[in-house]
């Protein structure tokens, strides 16, 4: 596994690729890839997505990724670190709200663009950011600075949608780092079970039930179930993977410990749900 480092606080790269690089690597930067056209696979923590033209992703500081290409894509990549956020010229509140959201995005597979204003935002700004690099024309740094903050922002409004309402950059530390360890340990069960959560944190189960809720307005199950299926819900719109592919990955039993699971929460089973998006043009 190759590890890349960023030497500076902003890089843009624009290319199209014929075959898949020879190995994946890990980042100590953020990275967002947008596709501009083609067809593939990006893998990432050993997760496997189908991706094809507008498709966003964000590869987060030491996420094992890479791509598998089956037809010529054209990909931009923007690569940012903290030094940057830092530096942008971001209003001083914004700047923690958007390190907070990043640093504590967890492993969000698929496409990270949630809204459909924001897919016909995105395409046009990064096309005129490809513009300013090739064109190296006047005012061509303050022009592209500009657009990359602004991406970073859309960006970071649709990985918000990942995280509790009343959670924000001033929320207690602790809770902070148990919703960064659920999410780390989503697809482990066992590791997400209240007991073994006290046991991490060293403290009682019914005191920990008690500070969740209080902090986020939800009961740890809640949220646990609703991030399971926010995750399950992307496999099955972007994924070509089985349903007991799925089951395995989730840390389900079986097929149909998940469909009683998606039944329960969804009122239909993972299937007809596949089928119900594939009828929605994106």
């Amino acid at each position: 596994m190759k590890k890349k480092s960023l030497y500076q606080p902003y890089e843009v790269e624009y290319v199209t690729m014929e075959e898949s690089p020879e190995m994946g690597r890990k980042n100590t930067f953020f990275e967002l890839v947008y596709v501009l056209s083609g067809s593939g696979y990006q893998c990432i923590n050993q997760n496997k997505f189908k991706y094809r033209d507008n498709h966003m992703f964000l590869i987060t500081p030491y996420d094992c990724h890479q791509f598998e290409i089956e037809q010529p894509t054209t990909f931009f990549f923007l690569r940012f670190n903290d030094i940057y956020i830092q530096s942008a010229g971001l209003q001083s509140t914004n700047i923690e709200r958007i390190e907070f959201i990043l640093q504590n995005a967890g492993r969000q597979p698929g496409c990270i663009l949630k809204n459909q204003s924001d897919k016909l935002l995105v395409r046009p700004m990064v096309e005129a950011i490809i513009r300013e690099y090739l064109n190296q024309d006047l005012y061509n740094t303050e022009l592209t600075e500009q657009m990359i903050n602004t991406l970073i922002v859309v960006v970071a409004r649709n990985i918000a949608k990942y995280l509790p309402n009343t959670i924000t950059e001033y929320s207690e530390e602790k809770i902070l780092d148990i919703l960064h360890y659920i999410q780390q340990h989503i697809y482990e069960p066992d590791k997400i079970r209240s007991k073994a959560i006290s046991s991490v944190f060293g403290i009682s189960e019914s005191y920990l039930g008690r500070y969740f809720k209080k902090h986020t307005s939800e009961t740890l199950q809640q949220y646990i179930t609703s991030y399971r299926l926010k995750l399950i819900e992307h496999r099955l719109k972007h994924s070509s993977l089985r349903i007991n592919e799925i089951a395995f990955t989730m840390g389900f039993t079986d097929e149909s410990h998940l469909n009683k699971f998606f039944r329960k929460n969804r009122g239909m089973s993972p299937v007809a749900f596949r089928k119900e998006m594939r009828k929605v043009v994106v």
